[in-house]
């Protein structure tokens, strides 16, 4: 981990050096952005998320700092847990409780109220995606801090050491994306750097997540105004409602932090991804044994299929699909 963790941060230190202090070409700059938009993309998968799950390592405060990789990439940290930890992993896929499946403009649940525009959203939410990033970056974060929900569920507001944490980090983040860059280069080329480089990091993020929650086999239950527990064990909704894709794809693995094996991620949250593999095989056994739907698809071009015939049959249907039930 440590030693993976320095070639990604060594990958981002160097495509920002080069692009901000070397590149003067335009094709420099553009393979420049799109580097810069991997690397930050592989700190997201393989350093921050291990770490604010507490998977990084045994010493809780190793994991605190590689945490904070999240306040350097822009994104608050200490809301990304209350958000992914919590809601997200205890409530996955569920309409009202995981915020991760409310996207503007689209439906990706069937719980989930139909608009004509939803019968399009195959062709438009891409572009949706690509705003990802910088909604978070600007807007997803303070909002949540001020409402002190996310969701339905509130959380409680950072004080203290965890509010200064929170500042210093977008501090931090708008200093090396905006104000360095802005003296050595005109404003408006680093809007449209930053506007290039986070549309490119948005489709990376968006897409691992599509690709293991929002697809055709995905499983997901739709709960009336009166339920309050979701209908089958918690173990079961999490493999269910959830899909690996491309395992035998070691750099894929690799480069994902190992969240292309999404089932074993959900199912122990605080065991490192470079385990995901050994125990993906145990986990496909035992589903089978006990007859629990265990979803692969072998190649993450099928995923991606997968997911835009589920964009098409949740723009289509007013109804809750079968598969959804």
């Amino acid at each position: 981990m440590y030693i993976k963790s320095a070639v990604l941060v060594l990958w981002f230190v160097g495509s920002y050096a080069a692009l901000i202090f070397a590149a003067s070409e335009w094709w420099q700059v553009a393979l420049l952005s799109c580097s810069l938009a991997f690397a930050a993309a592989g700190i997201a998968f393989s350093i921050q998320h291990d770490a604010n799950h507490g998977a990084y390592s045994t010493r809780r405060r190793v994991n605190h700092l590689a945490g904070m990789s999240l306040d350097l990439l822009g994104a608050s940290s200490y809301i990304w847990k209350w958000k992914h930890n919590v809601a997200h992993h205890t409530y996955t896929g569920l309409h009202g409780c995981d915020s991760d499946i409310e996207v503007p403009f689209g439906r990706l649940n069937p719980a989930q109220r139909h608009r004509p525009h939803h019968r399009f959203q195959h062709y438009y939410l891409w572009a949706v995606y690509a705003l990802f990033v910088a909604h978070w970056h600007l807007f997803e974060d303070f909002k949540q801090l001020i409402d002190g929900r996310i969701s339905q569920h509130p959380f409680p507001r950072p004080r203290g050491r965890q509010l200064l944490g929170m500042i210093a980090g977008k501090l931090l983040f708008f200093s090396w994306a905006f104000a360095i860059p802005m003296i050595f280069h005109p404003w408006w080329a680093v809007l449209l750097g930053y506007i290039a480089i986070s549309a490119l990091l948005s489709i990376i993020l968006v897409l691992v997540f599509q690709l293991a929650h929002t697809v055709a086999e995905a499983a997901l239950p739709t709960l009336g105004v009166e339920d309050s527990q979701v209908p089958r064990p918690w173990a079961v909704h999490q493999v269910e409602a959830t899909a690996d894709f491309a395992p035998r794809n070691r750099a894929l693995t690799w480069y994902l932090g190992g969240l292309n094996y999404q089932i074993e991620h959900h199912l122990f949250p605080r065991v490192s991804h470079i385990h995901y593999p050994s125990i993906a095989r145990i986990v496909e056994e035992v589903c089978a044994e006990l007859g629990v739907r265990y979803t692969v698809h072998t190649s993450m071009w099928r995923a991606l299929w997968s997911h835009g015939q589920w964009l098409v049959q949740m723009g289509k249907t007013r109804q809750s699909p079968a598969t959804a039930a």
